[in-house]
C-alpha cells in the first residue's frame, strides 16, 4: 500500500511539477518570464511539492488525489508567475471542488505591493470607521489620504 502512494506520487511529481519546472525554465530562457532578485523558483517548487503533499479537501482527501492534474499545474505556474513561495507563508493551495488553486496571503500581497512601488517598510492599515472625517487629493491619478481625523466617540467594530 505504502508503495503504491509512493509511485502514485513519484508520478504526479514527474506528470505535474517536473512540467511545469521545465516550462517555467523555457519562459525564462526565452526572456518571457522574469523572477525578482533573490527569489529562486526552482526552491519554490520543491516547497511547493511538499506543502501539497499535505494539503487536503474539505473531506480530507489528499488535493494530489482530488484535483486535476491542469489545476495543480496552474496553481503551481501561478505561484511562480508571482514570484512567491509557500516556504515564506506567501500563499497558499487550497482545493476547490476538482480544482487547486494557489492562493496569496497577506504575505505575498505584501511582497507583491513592495516589489511594485519599489518600498522598503510594510504599509500601514488603519481602520476608517463610521463618523471619520477624511480629507484627500488626486496625485497621478491616484487617492491619498492628507489628513484623517477620528474621535474616540466613532471607534465601534460594527461600524
Amino acid at each position: 500500500m505504502a508503495n503504491t502512494i509512493q509511485n502514485q506520487l513519484a508520478l504526479i511529481k514527474k506528470d505535474t511539477v517536473d512540467v511545469v519546472a521545465s516550462k517555467v525554465r523555457e519562459f525564462q530562457q526565452k526572456g518571457e518570464l522574469m523572477f525578482p532578485p533573490n527569489y529562486s523558483f526552482e526552491n519554490a517548487m520543491k516547497a511547493a511539492w511538499l506543502k501539497l503533499q499535505d494539503v487536503t479537501d474539505r473531506n480530507n482527501v489528499p488535493a494530489l488525489q482530488c484535483c486535476t492534474k491542469d489545476s495543480i499545474a496552474n496553481s503551481l505556474l501561478t505561484m511562480s508567475v508571482y514570484g512567491l513561495t509557500p516556504l515564506k507563508d506567501q500563499g497558499y493551495f487550497i482545493v476547490y471542488g476538482k480544482k487547486l488553486i494557489w492562493q496569496n496571503s497577506y504575505f505575498g500581497n505584501i511582497a507583491l505591493w513592495k516589489r511594485v512601488t519599489g518600498a522598503d517598510e510594510e504599509p500601514a492599515a488603519v481602520v476608517v470607521y463610521d463618523g471619520d472625517e477624511l480629507e484627500y487629493e488626486i496625485v497621478n491619478g491616484e487617492y491619498t489620504i492628507t489628513k484623517h481625523k477620528q474621535s474616540l466617540k466613532n471607534i465601534k467594530d460594527d461600524k
